[in-house]
């Protein structure tokens, strides 16, 4: 949702628990944009909804985690083992096979789970998977209060690993391309404030744990801190290299039904150099559904 004002143009975020859902609000157009998981983007776009990405959530935060006392301390010791995914869409999952190939691992070596995103850490604590692999905070929470430890940060496995893309309805971009310019010019500038300073990162940790995720604070300082590389927040442009990869591992593990040329589903003109935005930016968090404009 938008609001317009001589300050620009307000957005409401609105929050989903789970990607089934998203993805159908996405194709009703009860949303316009959505960040969603980089191979359902292209799935989308294969199935003929017109979508485009054009631009990225953030670079890394997503961790493999086991449980404290595990006897798990490298990727071959998840042979045999069950591993929960946040869906077989996720990068994720793409992450899992393509690790399971470096280590000369057949693909059914580890049994692969779909769990919601926010039941990772639970399923972890009462022995319903050995491993999971999920994007923050959830990651950090198993770590955070001591039952979990983390095998592997995506950083140090994959670099400038990519979760989650900002995806656009073609309609949109068509009947208002100045307001997802200001969207993504927004997303960047944000990017460059949390990633310039730790101080930064506390405040967006305070904001949003109260006006988004309805989370502990300590929780999304942990994420935005232990270590400060955990997750990052600029070098966003969606690169051909980058999609190219995620997309002909999913079409191997056929989780895409058909190969997708970068240029049919990202379109890249909005992304501009952060030198050319105008850094004006003003946070509102007396607003009851939070925001930024």
């Amino acid at each position: 949702m938008t609001k317009h004002g001589e300050g620009g143009s307000f957005f409401r975020s609105r929050k989903f628990t789970d990607w089934a859902t998203v993805k159908e609000a996405l194709i009703a157009r009860s949303i316009d944009a959505v960040f969603i998981l980089a191979p359902m983007a292209m799935q989308l776009r294969a199935d003929g909804v017109p979508v485009k990405v054009v631009y990225l959530g953030h670079r890394d935060g997503t961790a493999i985690v086991v449980g404290t006392d595990s006897d798990i301390e490298d990727f071959g010791d998840l042979r045999g083992k069950t591993v929960a995914i946040p869906s077989r869409f996720a990068n994720q999952n793409i992450l899992m096979h393509r690790m399971m190939k470096k280590w000369n691992m057949p693909y059914d070596s580890i049994e692969l789970q779909e769990v919601p995103p926010p039941e990772h850490p639970s399923a972890l604590r009462v022995g319903g998977v050995d491993a999971y692999i999920v994007g923050e905070p959830f990651a950090a929470q198993a770590e955070m209060d001591g039952y979990g430890r983390v095998l592997y940060h995506t950083k140090d496995i994959w670099e400038d690993f990519i979760s989650c893309v900002l995806v656009v309805r073609e309609e949109l971009i068509e009947e208002d391309p100045d307001l997802v310019q200001e969207l993504v010019d927004g997303i960047a500038k944000s990017g460059k404030w949390l990633d310039g300073d730790l101080a930064h990162r506390m405040n967006a940790a305070e904001m949003a744990a109260e006006h988004y995720f309805g989370q502990d604070p300590d929780l999304l300082k942990f994420v935005l801190s232990k270590p400060v590389d955990r997750v990052k927040y600029t070098n966003l442009a969606p690169l051909k290299k980058d999609f190219d990869e995620i997309m002909e591992l999913a079409f191997e593990i056929d989780v895409l039904s058909r190969r997708v040329e970068f240029e049919e589903y990202v379109d890249d003109s909005f992304v501009r150099p952060l030198e050319d935005i105008d850094w004006n930016m003003e946070l509102l968090p007396e607003d009851p559904d939070g925001g930024i404009r």
